[in-house]
């Protein structure tokens, strides 16, 4: 071996294991990978070969610690623990490895560690569905069910299926769910969603088309060829301190910078022949896909300083979280090839570069409500409501682009509930006339009117582009330069590549702009989102605006931030409402789930607003193992917000509010409404003020006799937010209420 021609991989997993252990030995692991990486065979090392059969190696990392190796090649090793000495000696024969028929990669299992924790979960839990002591006013959702041995697969089917075959019998003897745990723990990562995909009531045939295809590779495996079983393997390699550190001190995100699964991999570098979605529940890592999609176009870019790369989404807290993680991820020159704006701020720039001194004062939804009030008032027009007026208006009009009378007698109104004779549109067509005029006079103008706006001014321009492009080719030549340059400047697509976060809160006209700014081409438009997480009244069919998703649509069902118990608790929420996919099918939440584990749920119930703030200031006071700003309270109006900060404050508690551009402040707990948690997360969350009335408010039941398409819409809506919210929560989370609880919490036994 050649010093300073090295090469060290850490393999998935480890990394965890190793950030467990005392910051001296966190330490002694730096200087060990840096030493390692220069001279392997420095004597301070001591590197020697266990078991006598020249691949499983260990190395000194500090007096009491030891590396152990799996050597690939002459100059290649694999990082597989960190672990105390006597922990690697005494237990040679418990240390199993090697190269996974199935799958192709590297399994390495510690069969020791393995039985001690599938042997300490089952005395800490000696029966399953047992209910976990509590005080007296505090329940908790539904146990898991005993294990059922896997709905009846034998050893060889687990094989089949990627189970690391020294585990598989163990996995047989398995009763209970908690011992299943215990031993995904520390399984290979493979295995353990095998495992507990099976224990979620998949069938063979599911697992196999769900999980195991995905990652099995095309060709036969070689399990003599290391070098190539370490490619297929959750690894990276260690070029210097800082990639290290990265993992171990960023967070989740400091993982995933790292380390991608392979389902996930290949979506980030497929070559797609048109636009592509890929869904997932929350914590699935589709934001992650997206930032690493635009590192893999940016990276596939030639020279230039240009940003032909579009990332958008819906709001502004949202885009500069993406432009931090998209800096960490790829640096400066990943950023610099890059457009990353707010869809607003997108639209807001293009109307503003066809008329730069027409700027209007900038409404929101509520406030166009109320102007609609006011109009129907002034007019006395009692036929329809104010709400039914302004959703169509959004929904339709301006949703579709319907830019005259006689396009908005024949556009579709699917999703809408109430049909419309031809005199009735007639009437609607004069009142919206009359409200945009009301709008022009007062100098405002709402988003979705930017929007609509953007989307006519750029498709005007997408039409040009093409028409030239026309010209030329029936030419043969070059065109006229004066033509295409009138502005000094080609007229050219925007961009060459757009990337949406967050699509479900996109609405139509959202869509026609970016559908016109990119070409129709290979890999022109990659979007990610879960319609399950849709916070706004955005009815959105893509493939009747141009965006063409048919046969290019993934789905991400692994959970690497909800734990089990949360999650099982957040999908009884949803109740089996049925969700769109945004191309006029169904969505689904079937298969997804989580490796991680934890406490379950706790619901809290109260007399009174006033006792369950209490309850509130107590759950806080529970948790001081954390530092305050890991825990936030989500609540449902602004004034619950505030009259819960106080409380805090009376309790000596700091706390911070969470407004439209982030927290307010560093430190204390977080306090906001639902809608301003989209995008965050926290170790714990208390979701208080689950009331009925409250969650979903009161006036929603109104629509059930008048517009009952709506009334489905605003429930399905409520429930969303109620999501979204609990799956916030990474380690713990409180559900609290006071009076009457919400009807949406009666899939968790509370009625």
């Amino acid at each position: 071996m050649t010093a300073g021609t090295t090469t060290l991989r850490l393999l998935d997993k480890a990394d965890s294991e190793i950030a467990k252990l005392d910051r001296a030995v966190i330490g002694a692991v730096y200087t060990f990978q840096r030493d390692f990486r220069r001279n392997p065979n420095s004597g301070s090392l001591h590197l020697q070969p266990l078991k006598g059969d020249d691949r499983l190696w260990s190395a000194r990392v500090n007096r009491e610690y030891r590396a152990l190796l799996v050597k690939l090649g002459a100059d290649e090793w694999l990082l597989v623990a960190v672990r105390h000495r006597s922990h690697v000696y005494e237990r040679l024969d418990r240390l199993a490895y090697g190269i996974n028929q199935v799958t192709g990669s590297i399994d390495y299992i510690d069969l020791q560690a393995v039985q001690d924790s599938v042997l300490r979960r089952a005395l800490a839990h000696p029966k399953a569905g047992t209910q976990v002591s509590s005080p007296d006013d505090e329940t908790h959702p539904p146990a898991a069910a005993p294990l059922r041995h896997f709905r009846g697969c034998d050893a060889e089917q687990l094989a089949a299926l990627g189970v690391a075959e020294p585990l598989i019998p163990i996995v047989l003897k398995l009763e209970t769910e908690e011992e299943l745990l215990g031993l995904v723990e520390y399984a290979p990562r493979h295995t353990g969603e095998v495992l507990l995909r099976l224990y979620d009531g998949a069938s063979f045939d599911e697992v196999m088309s769900q999980v195991t295809d995905p990652v099995m590779p095309g060709e036969r495996v070689d399990t003599d060829d290391w070098q190539a079983a370490a490619d297929r393997t959750q690894a990276v390699v260690l070029t210097d301190d800082e990639a290290l550190q990265s993992i171990l001190e960023e967070g989740d995100f400091g993982r995933w910078k790292n380390f991608l699964h392979p389902t996930q991999e290949k979506l980030v570098r497929r070559k797609y022949s048109g636009p592509a979605r890929v869904g997932g529940g929350p914590g699935t890592g589709k934001t992650i896909v997206a930032l690493h999609r635009v590192k893999h176009l940016v990276d596939g870019l030639g020279p230039g300083h240009t940003k032909p790369i579009l990332l958008t989404t819906f709001n502004k807290n949202l885009a500069a979280d993406l432009r931090g993680r998209l800096l960490s991820l790829g640096g400066p020159q990943t950023v610099a090839r890059v457009d990353i704006v707010h869809i607003d701020q997108l639209a807001t720039r293009v109307v503003r570069e066809a008329d730069p001194g027409g700027a209007k004062r900038r409404i929101d939804d509520n406030k166009a409500l109320d102007e609609w009030r006011q109009l129907l008032a002034e007019t006395g027009d009692s036929r329809w409501s104010a709400e039914f007026l302004s959703d169509e208006w959004n929904q339709v009009i301006l949703g579709q682009a319907v830019n005259a009378r006689s396009d908005y007698f024949r556009v579709r109104r699917s999703g809408r509930g109430r049909s419309l004779t031809r005199a009735e549109r007639a009437a609607v067509w004069q009142l919206a006339e009359r409200f945009t005029q009301r709008l022009d006079l007062g100098g405002m103008e709402t988003h979705r009117q930017v929007a609509e706006r953007a989307a006519r001014l750029e498709i005007a321009r997408k039409t040009k582009i093409d028409s030239r492009q026309q010209q030329r080719e029936m030419s043969g030549g070059p065109g006229n330069i004066h033509a295409e340059s009138g502005s000094g400047a080609w007229l050219r697509y925007r961009y060459r590549h757009v990337v949406v976060d967050e699509a479900q809160d996109l609405s139509p006209a959202h869509w026609k702009l970016l559908r016109a700014m990119v070409p129709v081409a290979p890999d022109d438009m990659f979007l990610v989102g879960d319609t399950h997480q849709r916070i706004y009244d955005n009815q959105v069919t893509l493939g009747s605006l141009g965006v063409n998703i048919r046969g290019r649509s993934a789905r991400l069902t692994l959970s690497y931030r909800t734990t089990r118990e949360i999650l099982a608790s957040a999908l009884g929420l949803l109740d089996g409402t049925h969700y769109d996919d945004l191309d006029g099918g169904s969505d689904t939440i079937e298969g997804y789930r989580s490796i991680l584990h934890g406490e379950r749920p706790t619901l809290h119930g109260a007399t009174t607003w006033d006792q369950e703030r209490e309850a509130i200031v107590d759950r806080v006071r529970a948790w001081d193992d954390v530092p305050r700003e890991d825990v936030a309270i989500c609540v449902p109006t602004n004034v619950m917000a505030a009259e819960v900060a106080q409380r805090l404050a009376e309790r000596g508690i700091a706390a911070t509010e969470i407004t439209r551009d982030g927290p307010r402040g560093r430190e204390g707990v977080h306090i906001g409404t639902m809608y301003r948690f989209k995008g965050l997360e926290y170790r714990r969350i208390i979701i208080a003020g689950v009331t009925e009335g409250l969650v979903p408010r009161s006036s929603v039941d109104a629509w059930a006799a008048t517009d009952p398409s709506r009334h489905h819409r605003e429930l399905q809506r409520a429930r969303s937010l109620l999501f979204v919210a609990a799956t916030r929560a990474r380690d713990a989370l409180a559900i609290m209420w006071h009076a009457e609880p919400s009807r949406f919490l009666a899939s968790l036994g509370i009625r």
